[in-house]
């Protein structure tokens, strides 16, 4: 159980669904891990029980102060940065492409998006500075294969998708790797918004959609972020990662 031993991950949306699920797992494999979310007492209730090795650090990824807050944190709790990851998100309801107002499409904009440019700029100087690191960002199967209703989170997924490509031919020089995972849905905060409503018909129509035959779940992200954060992927960049149970195929 020491697959990140000594190193230190940020994990941003790190107090529930997958975010959650990777800081649990990742401390599990001997990382210190700094627990970052806008939900400031469950990212405290996460980082008390995982105990020393974790910090929690209140963060809203749409505002650009708080990143260096959230390096702060790390900087000083931890004194390095190994791993980034972008893991907070934000969708409108699925619904009418033409209903979304444009708060909400900023908010998508904001945190699906810029979040990556900004953390990007917080921490690739560290990692450059300490011979390298790994960026990874949660994108989705919404990037690859759009679903109905859902076009503007779609579309920041996609960018999300080109972003990590991207940063990974130019950080390659600098040993800084750069890789998303696309995750189908799963039981998170989000899936009634994806859904438009939960109910179980519209979960029984989701799930059919999946070649497995079941929902993503927190330990099947974690476990495909902690082999693409871990040395056991070091020459791995640039890579879309399905966790989708074929739902992409």
């Amino acid at each position: 159980m020491s697959r990140l031993k000594d190193k230190v991950a940020i994990v941003t949306g790190g107090a529930s669904g997958f975010g959650e699920g990777m800081v649990r797992r990742f401390a599990e494999e001997g990382a210190k891990v700094v627990v970052c979310d806008l939900n400031a007492r469950r990212a405290e209730e996460v980082a008390s029980e995982i105990g020393a090795n974790a910090v929690a650090v209140t963060t809203d990824v749409s505002q650009k102060s708080e990143f260096n807050e959230m390096v702060d944190v790390a900087m000083s709790a931890f004194g390095r940065i190994d791993i980034m990851v972008n893991n907070a998100g934000y969708t409108h309801r699925n619904g009418d492409m033409l209903g979304v107002s444009e708060d909400v499409f900023d908010l998508i904009y904001a945190v699906n998006m810029k979040a990556i440019y900004h953390a990007a700029l917080a921490v690739v100087p560290i990692m450059e500075k300490q011979g390298g690191g790994s960026i990874l960002t949660t994108a989705s199967t919404a990037g690859l294969r759009p679903r109905p209703g859902l076009t503007w989170y779609n579309a920041s997924k996609g960018w999300a998708i080109a972003a990590t490509k991207s940063m990974a031919i130019e950080l390659a020089p600098k040993n800084i790797r750069v890789n998303c995972l696309c995750p189908v849905a799963g039981e998170t905060g989000m899936l009634a918004q994806f859904m438009g409503e939960d109910t179980p018909e519209l979960r029984a129509k989701f799930r059919a959609s999946i070649p497995l035959g079941r929902l993503s779940t927190p330990l099947d992200v974690a476990n495909a972020a902690l082999w693409l954060v871990s040395d056991e992927a070091e020459f791995i960049t640039g890579v879309a990662l399905e966790v989708d149970g074929g739902r992409c195929i």
